[in-house]
């Protein structure tokens, strides 16, 4: 087993900002049927990738998850 650093922390409160991020976005999808589809991949694609230690995969895959969330969600505002 791999210890964990200080950077695996910050990048596991990086992935959860965004996750909550995601869900909220969701919000504004107006038929619940779809709404709970994209709440259910949402959650399925993040705990695809819950078990990545590698660093370094983890910023491209919390990076794409925040392009892909922008280009779903055209409107939200993502902090930096």
């Amino acid at each position: 087993m791999q210890t964990l650093t200080l950077k695996h922390f910050i990048l596991k409160q990086r992935a959860l900002n965004l996750y909550r991020q995601a869900i909220r976005a969701t919000r504004s999808i107006p038929d619940r049927t779809t709404r709970l589809e994209t709440i259910a991949w949402i959650r399925s694609e993040f705990e695809h990738n819950r078990r990545l230690v590698d660093v370094a995969l983890i910023e491209d895959k919390i990076a794409s998850g925040r392009r892909e969330l922008k280009h779903l969600f055209p409107g939200i505002h993502l902090p930096p």
